[in-house]
């Protein structure tokens, strides 16, 4: 929150005004004239001259406090007045800002507004914002948090606002707006499985999944809408509709979802010790959505994130390997320091390397060119396949019951096709995804994960085409338990008894020193899936998260 700079679009300036002042708009407005009627040389420099002038005249360097302190205030103190144009010139997108704080009063009904700034973190200013919306005969206080950060203007370098929604409201993004009236859609109720209420005072993590639930099911549900002011998204936004506060209380109708109250609270408490965590928890069987829990409660991540998945897409790319034959679990499988596959050399965690070993070996140590050596005998398109035929994924067709991302295995050649074997290059996941992965690997089907039972509005869920045969799976399953006990599963995985398989993951982002840690696992009818980004090694991040959720049951 206000930490994301924009750079100001350029905008068409006199450029008199760069010069500064009347005597400025004379000379330039002179010159101008004269290299019109004479082509005048003395014009030219004179132009180039000016120019060179405001170019030298643009502010550089770090912001000091003072200007930091000026900047914000300025922009604070208009808004705050009501000068809504005046507060817009202090950003450096004064368009945008223009029109949001104007909906701010206009749209969103905010009255009597009192910004009070805290103590700057350098170039970030916290503030706090403590206002009224009113409508109708509807009264209600409204208090919250934002920030804001100054920049310097590209034109000048004079210091200003970087504009942000954020600026007005930290629950706003591009496209976004804020709105006070009726709110359209009733609100709901939500339901544990066991018929506990979910509020985000008991399951913090639940607030993403209780609007993505209201926007489904709030029409069908029997509720009826109440007054409130909400963010309402912009098009094209994956993420529903916000209520930030209440005026009137509708009345709420009713959705059960499929979440296990045990589970889905040992999953908070999980998340919570580990920063930028997400978890989810499956019922092989049947699909059922258990848990599902994010440190940070701003995204879904756990539905919705789009991450690159590491090693845990070796359990899909060993069962491709397997049914083409290009693998077998206790058979040698080459596992070499290196393997260049489409000009790019691949090379494995600290560079190791397994002499003789077997296909199992190389899986349970996570082996980059055990898989990428056989790229060469692969199609563009066989892994693409195989996450969607076999595994249900990449298909965009999901019907959970709340939006959600459903995995992505694009086609691509050459080295890009290489890197997509071990859950890097295009290949983009979340933990309901990979959970979803080790399920089918567990039950032997893909079944479609979801929230909401199917029967409640009668809406089909997603298949997969095929399934894998016997050998192939009992394969797969030897491979994961293998990992689990003995592989870079094992220290996550110690005192998880019973049927169980799993697989770390390590996903390398531009710009993070640590990787993101994935972790994909299962324990008789549990399957569960983690990542904690910019965390390291998946089996000593994720991992524990996962594991202790599986020790609760299967």
């Amino acid at each position: 929150m206000g930490k994301r700079r924009r750079v100001a679009e350029r905008r068409k300036t006199n450029p008199a005004v760069l010069v500064g002042g009347a005597i400025a708009v004379v000379v330039v407005g002179a010159g101008a004239g004269a290299y019109a009627l004479y082509g005048s040389s003395a014009a030219e420099d004179r132009t180039q001259t000016a120019a060179a002038d405001a170019k030298a005249k643009v502010k550089t360097g770090p912001l000091s406090a003072k200007e930091v302190a000026t900047a914000s205030r300025a922009f604070l103190t208009a808004w705050q007045q009501g000068k809504v144009t005046d507060a817009a010139a202090a950003t450096d997108d004064a368009t945008a800002a223009r029109k949001l704080l104007t909906g701010y009063t206009k749209d969103a009904r905010v009255k009597g507004v009192t910004l009070t700034a805290g103590t700057p973190t350098g170039a970030e200013v916290p503030f706090s914002v403590k206002g009224t919306v009113t409508y109708d005969k509807l009264s209600k206080p409204l208090a919250y948090d934002s920030a804001l950060t100054v920049v310097r203007r590209e034109a000048d370098g004079e210091p200003v606002v970087a504009w942000q929604p954020s600026v007005v409201h930290p629950d706003l993004k591009d496209g976004d707006t804020l709105v006070t009236g009726e709110s359209g859609t009733p609100p709901i109720k939500a339901l544990d499985r066991d018929g506990g209420e979910l509020t985000t005072a008991k399951y913090p993590s639940v607030g993403a999944i209780l609007d993505s639930l209201r926007e489904k099911y709030g029409k069908t549900a029997g509720g009826k809408a109440g007054i409130e002011l909400r963010v309402v998204r912009g098009k094209g936004s994956k993420s529903a509709d916000k209520t930030v506060l209440e005026l009137s209380k509708g009345t709420p109708g009713t959705v059960k979802t499929t979440l296990n109250p045990t589970l889905q609270a040992a999953a908070e408490k999980q998340v919570a010790e580990k920063a930028r965590s997400s978890v989810v928890v499956l019922r092989p069987s049947t699909g059922e959505i258990l848990a599902a829990a994010n440190a940070s409660k701003g995204f879904n991540t756990a539905f919705q994130g789009s991450l690159a998945p590491g090693s845990t897409m070796k359990v899909i790319t060993s069962s491709l390997l397997i049914e083409k034959d290009l693998a077998s679990a206790n058979k040698a499988h080459p596992c070499p320091k290196y393997f260049t596959y489409g000009g790019w050399k691949f090379q494995n965690d600290d560079k190791f390397e397994i002499k003789g070993g077997t296909f199992k070996a190389s899986f349970a140590r996570s082996c980059n060119t055990a898989f990428i050596s056989q790229a060469p005998e692969l199609d563009d398109d066989s892994l693409t396949k195989q996450a969607q035929q076999v595994f249900g994924l990449g298909l965009n067709n999901w019907s959970v019951g709340v939006s959600t991302f459903d995995g992505a295995v694009p086609v691509q050649s050459q080295a890009q096709m290489a890197a997509e074997l071990i859950g890097q290059g295009g290949v983009r996941m979340n933990p309901l995804n990979m959970a979803s992965v080790s399920a089918t690997v567990k039950s032997g089907v893909f079944h479609q994960p979801y929230l909401v039972s199917p029967d409640v509005d009668g809406r089909k869920l997603a298949t997969a085409s095929r399934t894998m045969s016997s050998g192939t799976l009992s394969q797969l399953r030897e491979l994961m338990a293998y990992t689990a006990a003995y592989g870079t599963a094992a220290e996550a995985m110690s005192g998880v008894s019973g049927d169980v398989g799993a697989k770390t993951g390590s996903a390398e982002v531009d710009g993070q020193k640590k990787p993101n840690g994935w972790f994909t696992a299962y324990r008789g009818d549990l399957a569960a899936a983690g990542v904690v980004q910019a965390g390291g090694h998946g089996g000593e991040t994720a991992g524990p998260i996962v594991a202790a959720l599986l020790k609760l049951g299967g």
